[in-house]
């Protein structure tokens, strides 16, 4: 694995686990030698993860949209910096460019990437794995939810077991490359 996508909010949160969770998934990342693909923001945990990953001596690639340069504040430090036209290209790039996606707590926009790229996965569209780091129970509520689709028969079992979660950055990446994608198609 060379570089992991860490989709992360743009704030920081009311909880200080969420900013330590960030410097963990940093020391993580470098001591393995995995770059870091980001939304390119220098604010919250985003930007809180890019610098720890920067000054660890680690990669970081951000990819923003230009609509966003001045809203999310860009990232000036990175190893590089990919500006883009819209939001469907940034979440295409960072597919293209990473081996993994990672969601830490965040918003609407860290919800949504994820689940798009589960989805790309649910489809076959990729074999990369995809997980949750849940800080603090951050995601219990979601994973409910998607064990009740799961009961209502709305997602197949082996697609609701795609989405590995873990509480720490380390146990996280380890599941990661043993992960191996399932082969049952969606319609069936």
């Amino acid at each position: 694995m060379k570089r992991l996508c860490v989709y992360c909010g743009s704030s920081e949160g009311k909880n200080d686990d969420y900013v330590r969770a960030a410097g963990e998934m940093a020391e993580v990342l470098v001591q393995n030698r995995i770059g870091l693909v980001f939304g390119g923001s220098s604010k919250g945990i985003m930007g809180q993860l890019a610098d720890a990953v920067l000054d660890g001596g680690g990669e970081v690639e951000g990819v923003i949209p230009k609509s966003l340069l001045e809203k999310e504040i860009a990232h000036d430090g990175l190893s590089r910096m990919h500006v883009v036209d819209s939001m469907h290209a940034r979440k295409s790039m960072m597919a293209v460019l990473s081996d993994g996606f990672i969601a830490m707590p965040g918003g609407f926009g860290t919800l949504e990437e994820i689940v798009e790229i589960l989805t790309w996965a649910q489809l076959q569209f990729h074999e990369k794995p995809c997980g949750l780091l849940n800080v603090h129970g951050y995601f219990n509520h979601l994973l409910s939810f998607l064990d009740h689709a799961e009961a209502e028969g709305f997602l197949r079992p082996e697609h609701r077991a795609m989405l590995l979660v873990s509480k720490t950055p380390a146990d996280l990446l380890r599941r990661f490359e043993s992960y191996v994608a399932p082969t049952v198609e969606k319609w069936k």
